[in-house]
């Protein structure tokens, strides 16, 4: 089916079901995204459905990671990224999440690792990529709702583990070393 499209950000072309969300108030939209987040674990747990997303790892020219934290689920930092849409390929969708998530591009994107896990009790192919963020990521304050660069040995108490782990992936891919 084909959608109506309008140019969004930076030129991308949206669907317009990508910018009805924008129309509805920021906090009765964060509200949604709550609901919806948690009617999505739910369903994982009961349909096992498998899943495919992206995470991307951020970082600016001094090397400090890029942490979001979301509206929804717990209240932990973690990092920028979604879902991979029917027929998406994962960089392109790494790019629109970001894009879509923080108003920015990234530079010199590089797959850094493909996992196989669960998330919600449904299996769950993760693309974990690279990039340096191009300009000063602005949050679109309903998905997320704050986003700051990091030093590694400055990462928040309240990181996720899988952020912690998707880090460290980059880190020893980065300069054969563990993170301390």
């Amino acid at each position: 089916m084909h959608r109506p499209s309008i140019i969004g950000r930076a030129g991308y072309s949206k669907n317009i079901v990508t910018v009805l969300p924008h129309l509805v108030p920021a906090a009765m939209h964060r509200a949604a995204l709550r609901a919806a987040h948690w009617l999505r674990h739910r369903w994982r747990r009961l349909m096992k459905a498998p899943l495919a997303g992206v995470s991307i790892i951020a970082h600016d020219d001094e090397a400090r990671v890029l942490l979001v934290r979301h509206s929804y689920g717990p209240d932990r930092w973690a990092l920028p990224g979604g879902g991979i849409g029917g027929g998406e390929h994962p960089p392109a969708a790494a790019r629109r999440e970001f894009m879509e998530e923080l108003g920015c591009e990234l530079d010199g994107l590089q797959m850094i690792e493909r996992l196989e896990e669960t998330i919600s009790g449904s299996p769950h192919i993760a693309h974990i990529f690279a990039a340096r963020a191009i300009g000063e990521p602005q949050p679109d304050r309903r998905e997320v709702v704050e986003a700051r660069f990091f030093a590694l040995e400055e990462l928040p108490g309240n990181t996720s583990k899988l952020a912690r782990r998707r880090i460290e992936a980059w880190v020893v891919k980065r300069s054969g070393r563990k993170m301390r």
